[in-house]
């Protein structure tokens, strides 16, 4: 179970440096706050793998706080590009 966890690992830290040259890439904000997205899942990814590995609860809270975190950030950039596209109409 531990080799797995490793190349798990060693997957998901590759997927984050795929997300990282998308970040500098873009070429649109929504390209970008998707790969921040990315960050976020994948980091959660880890922290299970980590709390499953070292069998330590703290980490599954610390997954479950990132994840809540990275919805609410994906809902307030949603918002916020509907506004500037002139989508609200309660202005």
């Amino acid at each position: 179970m531990a080799e797995l966890a490793g190349w798990l690992a060693a997957f998901l830290l590759a997927n984050l440096l795929v997300a990282l040259v998308r970040v500098a890439r873009g070429p649109t904000q929504a390209d970008r706050m998707l790969a921040a997205l990315l960050f976020g899942t994948t980091g959660v990814a880890l922290l299970l793998l980590l709390a499953e590995a070292q069998a330590e609860p703290a980490l599954i809270d610390a997954a479950l706080v990132f994840a809540l975190l990275a919805a609410i950030a994906g809902a307030a950039f949603a918002q916020r590009a509907w506004r500037e596209e002139g989508g609200d109409e309660r202005r």
